[in-house]
């Protein structure tokens, strides 16, 4: 079975390294907060300006001033720091934040990476993504392997408009994580349930696939 939009989350906090500063994404990144693996310290930057993001607040904890970049509200951790968004920006271009993990429409083979528009589709802007792509060396994207009309998400070329060039080593969707390298996808794990023939259909761009694809753990 694909995987649902918590155990996203729940396989990349396990990408998550002691001492990691950690920007997400609006939509499943965020929900990484909720994951942190236990006896692993990080620090979760939020590009709106804030670092030491802690999990989603209870009702008794919610402080309508207090969101994220998808205007959701959250918690700070201990040691937490609050500042504006020029500092947050400054943190991002500066190469300071060790793992972005961010949604997307389309990836390619060649790690460029479609995330910000759909044309003649209404949107709010590009918000961060350029500057977080642009700025960081380990990224791991997330997103459903294919759209809801069955068309894949994961292709020889991105036909949206891209928000970066080469820069997408990573990929976990609801079926696979994966890895770009070579100008080709390769498959390293698959959801618990789901075939590796259902993985190769749904995937336009050359997927090598070793001889034994283990499944995930959670």
């Amino acid at each position: 079975m694909a995987l649902s939009r918590e155990q996203i989350a729940q396989r990349v906090a396990q990408e998550l390294q002691d001492g990691y500063y950690v920007n997400l994404g609006i939509g499943i990144p965020t929900l990484v907060a909720n994951y942190v693996p236990e006896g692993v310290e990080v620090m979760l930057q939020s590009e709106n300006g804030l670092l030491g993001m802690g999990q989603f607040p209870t009702e008794e904890e919610i402080d309508a001033d207090l969101i994220n970049a998808g205007k959701q509200t959250v918690t700070m951790a201990k040691g937490a720091s609050l500042f504006d968004s020029a500092e947050s920006f400054a943190m991002i271009r500066g190469g300071h934040v060790d793992l972005t993990v961010l949604g997307a429409f389309e990836v390619d083979v060649n790690g460029n990476i479609a995330s910000y528009m759909i044309p003649g589709k209404l949107i709010k802007g590009m918000g961060g993504a350029m500057d977080l792509v642009a700025g960081a060396d380990n990224i791991i994207v997330t997103m459903t392997h294919a759209s809801k009309h069955g068309e894949s998400k994961l292709l020889a070329d991105c036909t949206l408009p891209l928000t970066g060039k080469g820069c997408i080593k990573k990929v976990l969707t609801d079926l696979a994580f994966l890895e770009i390298k070579e100008g080709k996808f390769h498959l390293l794990e698959r959801a618990p349930g789901v075939s590796v023939d259902e993985i190769v259909k749904l995937t336009a761009g050359e997927l090598v696939v070793p001889d034994n694809v283990p499944e995930m753990q959670f």
